[in-house]
């Protein structure tokens, strides 16, 4: 059995999108709370596994177009590393492991966002990833649902504005996600995404062009709505640089169809986010 292709196939490198599950302890001030801090690590290690699950069933469920894809043909199903029937019964043995532990460990709230997650996403697996803009919809849910996971976990409230953040961010990483697809695959796009016949390049722009805004306005709205709004407006300048950097990114790199490698790879990008995040910290743990 080849070990390293089953961790592969779990997808680990897009674990990094489980980090919204940090949101609410983050900004209410709790981080440094041991106990709420555990309950945390708890849910995100669950929603990890969670969105691992799914991967894997999309993989299943797409195995044949993938192998029409010049990048997704190399992943451990397609490539042949990993056999149909190890697929399977490894998506049902995670399955019943979150099950378990969400509820023995967590509390039925958390087995409740769980499932809801595992459900809309084996519907988008089957039928709404076909479905124009409900597909982005959808993926922008699941950033919801792990802002929601944490907030139930730790019994911390979440900002509606965090929350507005949220949703534009996902849509704007989901809008260039297909706009990555259509340009790296051109004329095959609609052979390996039925849903990407139904996007252009243009339509994708301009819903950039209402969403990326948005996000800029929504966090700003945050900033001069929380304890510390006047030292809070500082932090500003790091998301406009980063929207700006990843639109950069897209248009001149094409790497928008893989938002992890962005997070991990480039320098100037992941810089700016350490920045943001250690910002953030300062101003919310000192009480600047």
């Amino acid at each position: 059995m080849d070990v390293k292709a089953l961790l592969q196939l779990m997808r680990p490198k897009q674990w990094i999108k489980n980090f919204f599950v940090f949101a609410a302890i983050t900004f209410s001030g709790n981080f440094f709370n041991t106990k709420i801090l555990y309950l945390n690590i708890v849910t995100f290690i669950l929603f990890c596994l969670t969105a691992s699950s799914i991967y894997i069933l999309n993989d299943i469920v797409d195995i044949e177009k993938d192998r029409c894809h010049p990048d997704k043909k190399k992943r451990p199903l397609p490539s042949g590393r990993v056999s149909l029937k190890a697929a399977i019964i490894l998506d049902i043995l995670i399955v019943f492991c979150v099950s378990y532990f969400s509820y023995t460990m967590l509390n039925i709230k958390i087995l409740s966002i769980l499932f809801i997650y595992l459900f809309i996403n084996v519907l988008y697996s089957f039928k709404l990833k076909n479905i124009v803009i409900i597909d982005v919809m959808i993926i922008t849910f699941g950033f919801v649902l792990r802002v929601e996971s944490g907030s139930l976990a730790t019994g911390v409230q979440v900002s509606p504005w965090l929350f507005l953040c949220t949703i534009l961010l996902a849509l704007f990483l989901a809008l260039n996600k297909r706009k990555s697809e259509i340009i790296t695959l051109k004329d095959k796009s609609g052979s390996h995404r039925k849903i990407l016949e139904e996007y252009s390049i243009e339509m994708l722009d301009k819903m950039l062009i209402i969403v990326t805004p948005s996000i800029l306005m929504a966090y700003c709205l945050y900033t001069f709505s929380s304890v510390q709004s006047k030292t809070m407006i500082f932090t500003i300048p790091f998301v406009l640089y980063g929207i700006f950097r990843y639109e950069y990114l897209v248009d001149k790199k094409n790497v928008g169809g893989k938002p992890e490698d962005v997070f991990g790879k480039d320098i100037p990008f992941l810089v700016n986010m350490v920045l943001w995040i250690t910002a953030i910290l300062t101003i919310i743990y000192l009480k600047l």
